[in-house]
């Protein structure tokens, strides 16, 4: 597989995104909005032009300031797919990828499974199948590249699990170097073999979806993973444990070594909940509090108790009685409570 390589320095409102990063299989970055995730991908189409840096795939050069190399976007090997797919709403769906390449219509057609759909208008379409058309019209271009701009952030709750699916399968058989930006850190994950975490123009981490998870870098990082995020100061060690002393008062404790300021992380699947108290571990954390919220989301629901979310299955929200203004006590091990800096 041919291999994406960036390092560039593009000058932007507020900031300076600046990017070294090797691209080989899907790689997803992952932010808030406004953190240059779109710039990233303007910048390896030849829509915007860095100040300094390189862009290129294997040997061919795309961008290089020093060598005064600036390739149009035309010359570049590059399919890109906009966050609203951009298709040409007088166009056909046959004529919207031909646009790209007159040479595999049909096939990709066939391949993307709306050749039902060739003589239809973006209008007469699902948010499913214009995102289907606008991948076979990057696909018609044969790139060597793939970028996708929010893939599936167009698409409603009931599509997004299904054309997830179908959107990992086509990454897996086109293997290409295909760079990704979304601000959803569960898409990410799915598509992704490797996630970089962007804010501010600036790459915090770069790992698996598990290894971020287990080790973010920074509280931004976890807060963004989908971890509970507490703050407090971490007292010296106590026999293999690191007390920590939320900006509340109450104290939790952590296997990892730390001092000082931090950032508590636990995420929702590992805090248990339940009507009483259990016998006192210090290995054990206990948040005992009333309900605030309980929200569905499928099969499950995550449910705050003061200082923390719960992740729960909605038998339990039934078996517990789990409803807001009831009292429980939500608990997680120490080995699952991670400390970063503050």
């Amino acid at each position: 597989m041919p291999t994406l390589s960036t390092s560039f320095a593009l000058p932007l409102r507020a900031f300076v995104l600046e990017l070294a990063l090797e691209v080989e299989g899907t790689v997803a970055l992952i932010g808030p909005s406004g953190a240059g995730k779109t710039s990233v991908l303007r910048s390896v189409a030849g829509l915007a032009r860095p100040a300094t840096g390189r862009i290129a795939l294997d040997g061919d050069v795309w961008f290089d300031a020093a060598a005064g190399v600036f390739r149009k976007p035309e010359e570049r090997r590059v399919g890109l797919v906009f966050q609203e797919y951009a298709l040409f709403p007088h166009m056909s769906v046959r004529d919207n990828v031909a646009y790209a390449g007159k040479g595999r219509v049909d096939e990709l057609l066939e391949r993307f499974r709306i050749s039902r759909l060739a003589d239809a208008r973006p209008a007469e379409l699902s948010g499913g199948e214009r995102q289907r058309v606008a991948l076979a019209r990057a696909i018609a271009r044969d790139p060597g590249v793939l970028l996708l701009d929010e893939p599936l952030s167009a698409l409603d709750a009931s599509t997004r699990v299904a054309v997830r699916g179908e959107l990992q399968e086509l990454l897996r058989d086109l293997a290409l170097p295909t760079l990704l930006v979304t601000h959803d850190f569960e898409d990410a994950a799915s598509l992704a073999d490797t996630l970089g975490v962007i804010v501010d123009g600036e790459l915090r981490q770069l790992g698996s979806a598990q290894e971020i998870v287990a080790r973010p870098a920074d509280a931004f990082v976890a807060s963004f993973t989908g971890a509970n995020l507490m703050r407090g100061t971490a007292r010296p060690r106590l026999n293999g444990l690191t007390p920590v002393e939320l900006e509340g008062g109450a104290v939790v404790y952590s296997t990892d070594d730390a001092t000082g300021a931090v950032s508590v992380v636990v995420y929702p699947w590992d805090v248990t909940v339940g009507r009483e108290r259990h016998a006192d571990d210090s290995a054990l954390n206990v948040v005992e509090d009333t309900i605030r919220s309980v929200v569905h989301v499928g099969n499950r629901a995550r449910v705050r108790i003061g200082p923390v979310t719960a992740e729960v299955t909605d038998a339990s929200v039934d078996r517990l009685g789990l409803v807001p203004g009831a009292t429980v006590v939500a608990t997680f091990k120490a080995t699952g409570t991670r400390l970063v800096p503050g």
